[in-house]
């Protein structure tokens, strides 16, 4: 499966700063600093667990990740893609943060009005999609607007609802929003959350986003979970396989947390001819070395068809 070749050295010479810089052990736990609170942006929950709380250390780590891309010796051709649409995954960054980086690095150079990030809802049930109706979402990086008036248009004719719960403390949608924030700090933001959803809803949905060339899509979405490395490659290998061929009826035997929004991404693209690339492709038995509970993550690009 694709990932980028870094050169062994280069690749131990990063993950040396990045323990040195962030003090990853066993629990994966960053250093907490307190965010802004206010009523009309969710707060940043995430922070300083999943990824760094501190402006510094953010830059500093994606500094790091695009040593390490800029230094592999396959990314050049993979670095040339011009993507209206990403799939890029939400763990931890110091195991999927490099995948993740690609897509979002890649995604700026649309040089969208704005960015929607589709994410699936995973700490509390409901049916459908919800829009993020805040005017602002908090970013380490600083806030990123949220496009109120582009996200009324997009309610009023796909029935979106605002569960101010959900967007508070769901992590599949946060963990996209300081890349953004870092690429695109200008470019307002959408976030929607779904559970339960009527698979041509999202399918229509991103479709509509699509036909629009100033909008750029973000679906979030991790690959198999809390299994052993061969079984997550060989899980793994299915859905990035379904990715690649743009192959809905394979996604049948996949696993991942937003499979119903990569489903209706595809869907979409085969409909408005956009072409898929898997940009990258990794475990967390490639950041440590807990081979019981391995997390599977990919990203990929999907591009106007030559």
């Amino acid at each position: 499966m694709p990932q980028l070749r870094i050169r062994k050295q280069l690749y131990r010479a990063v993950r040396l700063l990045y323990l040195v810089e962030h003090s990853v052990h066993t629990d994966n736990q960053y250093k907490k600093t307190d965010m802004s609170n206010s009523p009309n942006k969710p707060i940043a929950n995430h922070a300083g667990v999943y990824y760094p709380a501190s402006k510094e250390e953010l830059e500093k780590l994606f500094t790091l990740f695009n040593f390490s891309l800029d230094n592999a010796e396959d990314a050049k051709q993979r670095l040339q893609l011009n993507p209206r649409a990403i799939i890029a995954p939400h763990g931890e960054y110091y195991a999927s943060g490099f995948s993740a980086n690609i897509a979002h690095r890649l995604l700026a150079k649309q040089n969208p009005k704005r960015v929607v990030v589709i994410g699936p809802a995973q700490n509390k049930s409901f049916q459908g999609i919800s829009g993020s109706f805040f005017n602002s979402y908090n970013t380490p990086l600083g806030d990123l607007t949220i496009d109120r008036a582009y996200l009324n248009v997009i309610a009023s004719n796909f029935n979106i609802t605002f569960n101010d719960s959900l967007h508070q403390n769901e992590h599949s949608t946060e963990l996209q929003m300081p890349f953004i924030a870092y690429y695109q700090p200008q470019v307002p933001v959408i976030e929607f959350l779904y559970n339960n959803c009527d698979p041509q809803l999202l399918e229509n949905l991103i479709q509509w986003l699509l036909e629009d060339t100033l909008t750029a899509v973000v679906i979030s979405s991790n690959l198999s979970h809390n299994v052993s490395p061969q079984l997550a490659n060989a899980l793994d290998s299915i859905t990035i396989n379904a990715i690649a061929n743009q192959n809905t009826a394979i996604l049948q035997e996949c696993e991942a947390s937003g499979l119903e929004a990569i489903s209706a991404l595809i869907k979409a693209s085969n409909t408005l001819n956009l072409q898929s690339h898997i940009l990258d492709y990794r475990t967390t038995a490639d950041a440590i070395k807990d081979l019981k509970k391995v997390i599977g993550f990919t990203s990929a690009a999907f591009t106007k068809a030559l």
